[in-house]
């Protein structure tokens, strides 16, 4: 895989995937509802119906247990405009199944003037045939950070296998012309932890400004996702923040917090610089 591009790179892609560990944690399903799938079992399905088995394991101490690429997105993105298709690839290097798989979007735009009720960002768990839509965050550094959640209860990757994840995106009509860069982090949810085990590399588009009578794009109807075992109470990455009373001035505080805890993948990441 393509190794950090920089120490800022990592670090805000480090920030970015703490929050959604702090959110996940906090509503995670019990630790004995685990059932780790036997050895001849068929191949699971997009997504975790069950508590994660264990932790992924890089192959070497200088990769990520899975390698993320975003691939064939537009250059250009038109506010107002209808949705651009992309992609993201979750390869895993292990010799493991990796499940409750969460990638977070962290998107950078030049003028600093993106809002979080601007990007339309939803993606396909490959089921059911409606997208799930991500939620985004502003952060004290102005950056947006949107996570895979929204009851979603994550994806599962065989070992050695590829899952393609369907995303599409589409901006407001009060977007201003703009660069933006995406990037993506993963994280794997255990019942009690969670690890930063994937980056993406860069994926940097333009916005041209919304033609006269543009209108935002319609938002996909919600329907209700796959039962998982989890509480009944248990809130999207958006509702948690809310619950929580962690909103963007709170999210760095947050992410210093989590990233304690998952100091062994920062660990990791740095030897890989």
């Amino acid at each position: 895989m393509t190794p950090p591009r920089s120490r800022s790179l990592s670090l805000r892609l480090a920030a970015a995937a703490a929050p959604l560990l702090f959110l996940l944690l906090a509503a995670a399903p019990p630790a004995h509802a685990a059932v780790p799938a036997p050895a001849h079992e068929a191949a699971a399905p997009a997504y975790a119906t069950a508590a994660p088995a264990p932790a992924c394991a890089a192959p070497n101490a200088r990769a990520f247990p899975l390698t993320t690429r975003i691939h064939d997105g537009p250059d250009t993105y038109a506010a107002g405009g209808g949705y651009g298709t992309w992609y993201l690839d979750l390869t895993n290097t292990t010799a493991r199944r990796c499940t409750a798989i969460h990638p977070v979007v962290v998107l950078v735009d030049r003028q600093r003037a993106l809002k979080p009720s601007q990007p339309k960002l939803e993606f396909y768990d490959g089921i059911r045939p409606r997208p799930y839509p991500v939620h985004f965050e502003k952060t004290d550094e102005a950056e947006l950070v949107g996570a895979f959640d929204d009851g979603f209860p994550g994806f599962t990757v065989d070992p050695g296998k590829t899952l393609t994840v369907k995303v599409r995106l589409a901006l407001a009509p009060d977007a201003v012309a703009n660069e933006i860069t995406a990037d993506a982090a993963v994280v794997q949810r255990h019942a009690d932890d969670g690890d930063w085990i994937g980056q993406s590399n860069d994926y940097r588009f333009d916005v041209e400004p919304a033609a006269p009578g543009s209108t935002a794009p319609a938002a996909s109807t919600p329907t209700p996702a796959p039962s998982t075992g989890a509480p009944a109470e248990d809130l999207s990455f958006t509702d948690e923040l809310a619950r929580t009373g962690i909103g963007p001035a709170q999210l760095v505080l947050a992410a210093t917090s989590v990233l304690l805890v998952t100091a062994g993948a920062l660990l990791l990441a740095r030897r890989r610089r």
